[in-house]
């Protein structure tokens, strides 16, 4: 995925559906599940909770002041957005799955930034529970950022072609008693 033209649509793609089904979600949740008791499914693993979420992922930070609220909360993150939309147009070495995980994280974190910033929380409704493991309460958006962290691991862990090429040793050369003996 080398064209500036092909990375700009698969971006463009990943970013516009997911910012688009995580609100269309969060419509969905604030108009059915708002005021309503929690909601069962799959034998109780899959439970649907309105929650306000004013702060981060688990709500850390809800309770910072007004003026650091703000910075940690919109301003930091859309900072570190802009910075991975940009490794990801400059960055010629990624490939489709890469550049997909990367656009999938971008329009997580920027659809969550769009809620903090016009309504001033971020709508939650998802919580998974396995006999006593369960998960904080957490929405799509959130969903497409693990998901796009999952699809980089096995990247993490690949060396650079460069690098390996800087790592080899040459290989000594043999020597025979032919050779030395003449």
């Amino acid at each position: 995925m080398n064209t500036f033209k092909s990375r700009l649509i698969a971006v463009g793609v990943a970013v516009a559906v997911t910012v688009g089904i995580d609100q269309w979600t969060k419509f969905l949740a604030i108009d059915h599940l708002q005021g309503q008791p929690e909601q069962f499914f799959f034998n109780d693993i899959l439970r649907l909770t309105f929650v306000r979420n004013t702060g981060a992922f688990l709500s850390l930070g809800s309770d910072l002041g007004p003026v650091l609220r703000p910075l940690l909360l919109n301003i930091f993150p859309a900072v570190l957005l802009l910075g991975l939309l940009y490794y990801i147009f400059r960055e010629k070495r990624l490939n489709r799955w890469q550049t997909v995980a990367l656009a999938l994280i971008v329009g997580g974190g920027l659809s969550n930034i769009v809620d903090r910033l016009m309504y001033g929380h971020v709508v939650d409704m998802l919580h998974l529970k396995v006999g006593s493991l369960q998960t904080g309460i957490f929405n799509v958006a959130d969903m497409a950022i693990m998901a796009g962290m999952f699809m980089m691991l096995p990247f993490a862990f690949q060396k650079d072609p460069e690098e390996e090429e800087e790592t080899e040793e040459p290989l000594p050369q043999e020597t025979t008693d032919e050779a030395v003996t003449g």
